[in-house]
C-alpha cells in the first residue's frame, strides 16, 4: 500500500546524541566520543531492563541515571552533570533534517515523530530547533509505560491515523528499533549513519539509507 504516514524515530534518527558531549569537549578531553558512546549504550540498555523488569522510569530519569553512572566509568567533573543535561535537552538535529522534513510535507503525508522521550522532552526538542511546524504528532512511549521495541509502541500511531501497519514508513538509525517496527509490519527503512551491520533479529529492511535525504527517492 502507498504510504500515508512516515514516522521517525527521534534520538541518533532526526538529532544527534553525541552533541551534547561534542560541545563540552574542550571540558571533557579527548574521552568525550567514547564517554558519550557509553552514555548512550547504557541509556539504551537501561530501557529494555526496566521494561523486563516492569518497573517504569520515563526517559528523562533513565538519562539522569545513565549519566550518573557514565561520569563515574570515565572520571567525569560531577559539575558537569547539569551542563550536559540541559544540552541534552536541546540536541542538534542533523543537517539534512529540516530540508527533508519541508520536502515531505509538500507532498501531504503525516509526520510523526516515535520515541522513548517524554512529551516534555519531545516538544523542548522540536521547538529548540525549530521544526515543531512539520509536525503532525509527537509520540511518546509514555502513552504505553513500556520502551522499544515492544509491539504497544508501534501501535501509537495506527490508533491515532487508523491506518494499516503498511501504510506507514518508519525510519530509525537503530537497528533494533528497525527490526521493532519491520517485525511489527511497518515499512521499515534503516538510517545507517555510521556504515554499521545490521543486527540479526528476524527482519531485513528492504531500504538502508545513509542519511535522510535519500529518503525522498524511496517514497
Amino acid at each position: 500500500m502507498k504510504t500515508k504516514a512516515v514516522v521517525f524515530d527521534a534520538y541518533g534518527t532526526l538529532f544527534d546524541v553525541n552533541s551534547a558531549a561534542e560541545k563540552c569537549k574542550d571540558k571533557i578531553g579527548s574521552k568525550w566520543e567514547a564517554f558519550s558512546n557509553f552514555w548512550r549504550t547504557t541509556q539504551l540498555e537501561y530501557t529494555w531492563l526496566r521494561s523486563l523488569m516492569r518497573r517504569h522510569k520515563n526517559f528523562w530519569e533513565i538519562t539522569e541515571d545513565s549519566l550518573d553512572k557514565s561520569m563515574k566509568v570515565f572520571n567525569i567533573d560531577r559539575s558537569m552533570k547539569n551542563e550536559l543535561l540541559s544540552l541534552y535537552k536541546i540536541l542538534s538535529p542533523y543537517p539534512e533534517v529540516k530540508g527533508v522534513l519541508e520536502d515531505l510535507k509538500k507532498k501531504n503525508f503525516k509526520l510523526a515523530i516515535l520515541s522513548n522521550g517524554t512529551p516534555d522532552l519531545l516538544d523542548e526538542l522540536v521547538a529548540s530547533n525549530k521544526l515543531n511546524n512539520l509536525f503532525d504528532d509527537l509520540f511518546s512511549i509514555e502513552e504505553v509505560k513500556v520502551y522499544k521495541p515492544d509491539s504497544r509502541v508501534y501501535e501509537i500511531p495506527l490508533k491515532k491515523y487508523n491506518l494499516q501497519n503498511n501504510e506507514i514508513t518508519f525510519l530509525s538509525a537503530n537497528t533494533w528499533d528497525v527490526s521493532g517496527g519491520g517485525n511489527f509490519g511497518y515499512n521499515s527503512i534503516w538510517v545507517n549513519r555510521n556504515k554499521s551491520e545490521f543486527d540479526i533479529l528476524d527482519y531485513q529492511p528492504k531500504n538502508e539509507i545513509s542519511n535522510l535525504t535519500q529518503l525522498l527517492d524511496k517514497i
